[in-house]
């Protein structure tokens, strides 16, 4: 999509969990986490023009997510209301990350909603008054807002940003949306693993507790991290659907993407140290 008139054209980008531990359950029902989040630059955009009217509506058609059920939709329309603002804005979304892959891309169009129209309609809020409006939107919403790789504990909302190295992926897609409610409430979901330190990652054994219980669902999951693992160490990302391996160099990646069965879906992706819309304040 062209947006030629549109006022502002921002990325949103996906995230991988490089591990995953549930290590408890809150009393009301909210699974305790442990995770290290990485942005990658495989992304959508979002196009967004002022409106003077208030009005906010979503200018395309995405199958499957009717506007009104749009975290972009609802993002701006919780920022108004947060905020008193009178100002509208049509969004137009270029959407290139899969649903249901684990990716966190409705969480992401959702924060750069934020923090594009916080910038669109001067706002003014700082970086921790939206975490805490995306917060109620979604979990992974406030990871996107930090900005920052993050070691990540609670439902996902206790950010601590860690330096991570330069580094390559493989992101294999497997073409299934799996339903993080019905994997979390699977009574075969582990949750009792022990924490580990932010200190002590990455040199300690990690996981992704959630794989087991995918994989025994969904066979084109464990199809993908068998095929990948024959080059690196494969893992599901956040609740799946998408699989992931970690290389040193463009090149190594790109290799193993050529090496690939030709009708496995399969994408290179650079490891951020920010996210691209982190100076924006």
């Amino acid at each position: 999509m062209t947006a030629p008139c549109f006022d502002l054209s921002c990325p949103a980008p996906a995230k991988l969990n490089l591990f995953l531990h549930v290590v408890g359950r809150r009393h009301d029902g909210y699974h305790l986490l442990q995770t290290a989040f990485r942005f990658i630059d495989f992304a959508d955009t979002l196009h967004f023009r002022l409106r003077d009217d208030g009005a906010v509506a979503r200018v395309n058609d995405i199958p499957g997510v009717p506007a009104e059920q749009d975290l972009v939709v609802r993002a701006a329309r919780l920022l108004q209301q947060r905020t008193g603002c009178t100002y509208g804005v049509d969004i137009a979304i270029d959407k290139h990350l899969p649903m249901g892959g684990g990716l966190g891309g409705g969480s992401s169009d959702a924060a750069t909603t934020l923090i594009a129209l916080n910038h669109l309609w001067r706002l003014g809020l700082s970086r921790s008054q939206l975490q805490a409006i995306g917060l109620t939107l979604g979990a992974d919403v406030p990871v996107f807002v930090f900005g920052q790789n993050a070691f990540a504990e609670g439902v996902g909302e206790d950010l601590q940003a860690i330096a991570l190295p330069e580094r390559w992926y493989v992101l294999v897609i497997p073409g299934v949306q799996v339903p993080t409610a019905q994997i979390f409430s699977s009574a075969r979901l582990t949750r009792g693993t022990k924490p580990i330190t932010m200190r002590a990652f990455p040199d300690v054994p990690t996981r992704n507790d959630l794989q087991p219980v995918v994989c025994d669902s969904f066979p084109e999951v464990k199809q993908a991290i068998e095929t990948l693992g024959q080059f690196g160490d494969a893992k599901m990302t956040g609740s799946g659907a998408c699989v992931f391996a970690e290389f040193e160099t463009r090149q190594a990646a790109e290799s193993v993407v050529k090496s690939l069965p030709l009708e496995m879906t399969a994408v290179v992706a650079k490891g951020l140290d920010k996210h691209p819309l982190y100076t924006m304040w």
